[in-house]
């Protein structure tokens, strides 16, 4: 187990919020955590993400008609709507916020794949990135991403900071199967504890999403 406790934050079969109080919630959950939380959580409407040091102006010529909101960790462009997506929050005081990135990202990547794997997919983490061949994140596979019939199916990028390790992922190119979540939080954690998501951090993050995520300052900074 990579975790002694987990908190499982599902935010999927109710109203979804839009990508710029998806990215801030995350921030907010970071500031505050106790403990690990592995969030999962749909989307108001189709959207993309793009990493924190990719440029503005191909994302928006790409994908026109989608919310597209620059993310706070790195990584490549990723577009969300018919996707599994997942944050893990460690903060600063948990053990597992120490393991420098690459080695956490490997280990969080073949629990998720041994967690597909109990499902029936034949998933595995490549060991080595492939050739690079645009800023599409599901088009090249990096070090440690989850592959399943050659094809990249889960990809994630990692921010840290000093309140801890902020860990946003993607699963793409399959059908997840009701309790997944459930499963994949298992797998992580010793014990898991469900929980819901407070009323005073939804406001914060949609302060935050309006003072940050969603200006031009921050999605037009690069």
């Amino acid at each position: 187990m990579l975790l002694e406790n987990l908190e499982l934050l599902i935010e999927l079969g109710g109203p979804a919020h839009g990508a710029a109080v998806n990215m801030a919630v995350d921030e907010v959950l970071l500031l505050h955590a106790r403990h690990p939380i592995l969030r999962v959580y749909g989307w108001a409407c189709p959207a993309v993400t793009y990493g924190y040091f990719e440029r503005w102006e191909p994302v928006a010529a790409g994908f026109p008609g989608r919310e597209w909101i620059r993310r706070w960790t790195g990584g490549g462009v990723v577009p969300h709507g018919e996707d599994w997506t997942y944050s893990l929050i460690v903060p600063r005081t948990d053990r597992f916020a120490v393991v420098n990135a690459a080695e956490s990202y490997r280990l969080i990547h073949e629990v998720l794949g041994e967690a597909m794997r109990a499902e029936g997919v034949q998933a595995g983490v490549t060991p080595e990135a492939a050739p690079k061949i645009s800023q599409a994140c599901f088009e090249n596979a990096a070090q440690y991403d989850v592959l399943a019939g050659g094809h990249k199916i889960a990809g994630a990028a990692q921010r840290r900071s000093r309140f801890g390790m902020l860990h946003q992922g993607s699963v793409q190119g399959l059908a997840v199967p009701a309790g997944f979540a459930e499963r994949l939080a298992h797998a992580l954690a010793a014990t898991v504890m469900p929980r819901r998501l407070a009323a005073e951090e939804l406001a914060e993050a949609q302060r935050l999403a309006e003072q940050k995520y969603a200006t031009d300052a921050w999605n037009h900074k690069f």
